[in-house]
């Protein structure tokens, strides 16, 4: 990568680990948290800690579509403002009723389409995956860093403090991005970044895509119930707030050798593993049932809990990426991830409603039953071979015959072409394909 490519990949990706860091942080530590304000009840609990999945899922797509026509900074500037408004409301609030309100105006700054069209515009179409794995790794690491700094800011500053930090940490994500993130010169084709409105009704009912979908709600719809719930019982076990991160710093250690042992097996059988993953789920909350009475047993239970989820929340992007017609990429994964905050949505509201109406039993009782059909979804999932995707600039006398000579080519497996963007987008199996060939055919220079 060059140097404008680094500063963009690592000036977005701190962009991206502070604003998920506000979104993050509150959940190991809200449900202890809560129970000082005059309105708690654990359904508001529940809705406070999965509220921002569902502005966030309606917003995914408008949002990447309003920055292809008014540019990518000023929706990233726009969304880092809602957020930042968000943070500031829940932070100063005297209700619960008011955190949720902020939490759904944290939200509402859906900017990650955008984020990652302007990391496109700002590679050339070789080093574009690298700065993508820069950002998508920053993701994963925010997550993880937020299970340690939120009871510890907590502990220190309350539950005001840490919205408050954020607030005025995406304050400072604004100024990084107007003057640290350069701005884009060459627009890169947006098939594989952006959605694209006409896509959307043909991906949304793709048999294998839908599959996929509903199983990232899924397993975003286990995690936020689980954070509705773990934190209470670590404090029931006499484990202060101040206190869990120690016990998370634990469990993500185990989840993270566990998840190496996963993906040693998976090299040989990687349908099986998806669907070991899922009854890994169903067995934690199976267990939770019956019992959760010793903080080793919980830590256990937790840390397989983490172990699978890390398996699939690292595999599900890749097979969409995968499986998305090519050209498609970028509006499969809007609606990827439309449906993984709906589902962080759908657990917080499903946890903290059965809970507070039935009891914290059958909150697992629901979990496992739906884990348990989850297993009949996933066993529908179709392996397939891993493809490259190849992005390449037409000329405008490209023709159709160099069109229908590309497509015969040795390892096209995909092709699509878009005029307007003057533009061919391919999969291939890259150990047979020639790009050298495809390049020859469509004139385009070395």
């Amino acid at each position: 990568m060059n140097s404008i490519e680094l500063r963009t990949a690592f000036s977005l990706a701190f962009v991206y680990v502070l604003r998920m860091l506000g979104l993050f942080m509150v959940m190991p530590v809200l449900a202890i948290s809560a129970t000082s304000y005059p309105d708690y009840s654990a359904f508001l609990v529940g809705l406070a800690i999965g509220g921002y999945g569902l502005t966030q899922a309606i917003l995914q797509i408008p949002m990447g579509v309003l920055s292809d026509k008014i540019g990518r900074k000023p929706v990233i500037v726009g969304g880092l403002i809602l957020f930042s408004i968000g943070s500031v409301l829940a932070g100063l609030s005297e209700s619960l009723t008011w955190i949720v309100i902020g939490r759904f105006l944290q939200g509402a700054g859906a900017i990650a389409g955008a984020i990652m069209a302007l990391a496109g515009d700002l590679s050339r179409e070789p080093q574009r995956p690298k700065v993508m794995a820069v950002i998508g790794i920053s993701i994963g690491f925010s997550f993880y860093l937020a299970l340690l700094l939120g009871p510890i800011i907590a502990g220190k500053f309350g539950l005001s403090g840490i919205f408050m930090a954020t607030g005025f940490l995406a304050l400072g994500c604004i100024l990084l991005v107007m003057f640290a993130v350069p701005n884009a010169v060459n627009i890169a084709p947006k098939g594989d970044t952006l959605p694209v409105i006409d896509d959307i009704k043909n991906l949304f009912i793709h048999p294998q895509l839908l599959r996929l979908n509903i199983s990232v709600l899924l397993l975003h719809m286990m995690i936020t119930l689980v954070f509705v719930q773990i934190p209470i019982l670590l404090v029931d076990l006499s484990w202060p707030l101040a206190s869990h991160w120690q016990v998370y710093l634990m469990v993500l250690v185990a989840s993270i050798i566990g998840l190496l042992g996963l993906m040693k097996v998976a090299a040989k059988h990687p349908s099986g593993i998806l669907q070991i993953s899922v009854l890994g789920l169903a067995l934690v909350f199976i267990c939770m049932i019956f019992g959760h009475h010793s903080l080793v047993y919980l830590i256990i239970l937790i840390s397989l809990f983490f172990t699978c989820f890390n398996y699939l929340e690292a595999n599900f992007p890749a097979m969409v990426s995968n499986i998305a017609p090519a050209g498609k990429k970028g509006s499969a994964m809007g609606i990827y991830a439309s449906f993984q905050f709906f589902g962080a949505f759908i657990g917080g509201v499903t946890s903290g409603s059965i809970s507070e109406y039935f009891g914290l039993q059958w909150v697992f009782v629901i979990a496992s039953l739906v884990c348990v059909l989850w297993l009949f979804l996933i066993r529908g999932l179709q392996a397939t071979n891993r493809l490259k995707r190849y992005t390449l600039k037409t000329q405008n006398q490209t023709t159709d015959l160099a069109f229908q000579q590309l497509a015969k080519l040795e390892g096209v497996m995909d092709i699509t072409l878009v005029p307007s963007e003057q533009v061919v987008y391919l999969k291939a199996d890259g150990k047979h394909f020639d790009i050298q060939q495809a390049r020859d055919l469509l004139n385009i220079p070395e």
